[in-house]
Formats: structure tokens, sequence, C-alpha cells
């Protein structure tokens, strides 16, 4: 048993004398060249956080449009209340804004489904008299619903860019009334991201 132990280690060591066969060959790094300029590559950076305080006043881009469950002029009203409420006040009429407003809304029907699920039972029975047990049975619904869905989208005048957008949804029932509550819910809730934190 020695002797084949030996022998192995005798071959393993004289394999080890051998030249090693691989060399490390490579060329060398060329120099970097001199005459060119590094200006830092500012698309690799993030935009620098928009200023919203300098943003006083405001005017429409575009009037917005009326549908057939919404008027322009109910629309506009409601936008401009809660622009104000946000600190920001309407330009003198003729005279342009510091950021410009487009606001269009739109009665969409939504399909909601609605898990119950009977739970399990066990235990004695009724009166103390046997055992049983049960399973849940789930039950699914689905109900159709009208939301009143809004879009409010801000404009720098100076560039003509896009500086912030917004839209937001409540739901709404049949009536004319029902359906302007839920377009001022919808327009508040837009709204309540601006300016952003």
């Amino acid at each position: 048993m020695i002797r084949p132990l030996a022998l192995a280690l005798c071959l393993g060591l004289a394999g080890c004398q051998g030249p090693q066969p691989y060399v490390a060959e490579s060329t060398p790094i060329p120099p970097a060249p001199t005459n060119v300029q590094h200006a830092p590559d500012m698309s690799a950076y993030p935009a620098a956080p928009l200023d919203f305080s300098r943003y006083q006043r405001w005017s429409w881009k575009s009037a917005p449009a009326g549908t057939a469950s919404v008027t322009p002029e109910s629309l506009q009203e409601m936008v401009s209340g809660a622009l104000d409420q946000r600190g920001l006040r309407p330009a003198p009429s003729g005279s342009q804004g510091d950021v410009q407003v487009t606001a269009d809304a739109r009665l969409e029907t939504r399909t909601r489904q609605v898990y119950d699920s009977y739970g399990t039972y066990y235990g004695q029975g009724l009166y103390g008299r046997g055992y049983g047990l049960g399973g849940q049975v789930p039950l699914a619904r689905n109900y159709e619903e009208q939301v009143m869905l809004v879009r409010i989208a801000l404009f720098d005048s100076a560039t003509g860019r896009q500086v912030w957008s917004n839209q937001a949804e409540a739901r709404s029932s049949g009536s004319q009334a029902e359906r302007a509550d839920a377009m001022r819910e919808a327009v508040r809730r837009a709204l309540d991201d601006y300016p952003p934190r």
C-alpha cells in the first residue's frame, strides 16, 4: 500500500519540475491622448430639481373641452379654484402666466371585482351532538361603475416644456350633481401632489 502511494507522489513531484507552458504576454496600454478635453457627460446626471416656487401666476394653454357629462365652464371653475388653493393665482387678462395649464375630464366605465369568502367551520354540531367540518367557498362579483377621470398638466411658459402632470379619478353616479361632485373630488386628488415635495 505504501509503494503505490509513494510512486504516485514521486510522479506528481516530477511533473512539477517541468517548464511552465503558460506564458503571460500582452501589449502595453497606449497612453491617453493629450489633445482631448474631458468635459463631464451631463446626460449621465439627474436633472436639477425644479423650483416650483417661481411659478406664481397661471393661464390656460388651451381651454378645456367639454364632454357629454362635463361642461368646459364647470371644469375651468373647479381647476381654477383648486390652483388657487395651491397658491397659484390667475394671470391678469391679456397676459401670459408663469405656467400654462391644460385640463381634460372624461367619464369612463370600469369593471370592479369583489371577492367574498364564506369561512371554514370545524367544531361541535348543533346542541353538542356530532362534529362538523366545512370549507371555504369563494364568491366573485363583478360590478360596473362609472368614474370621472381628470388629467391636469402644467407647462413652463418660457420654455414650453411640461413641468408637472397628474391624473386622478373618483367614482361617479348617474345624476348630474353627483358627477359634478366626483369631478371636484378628482380635481382635488389630481392636485394633491402639487407642488411635488
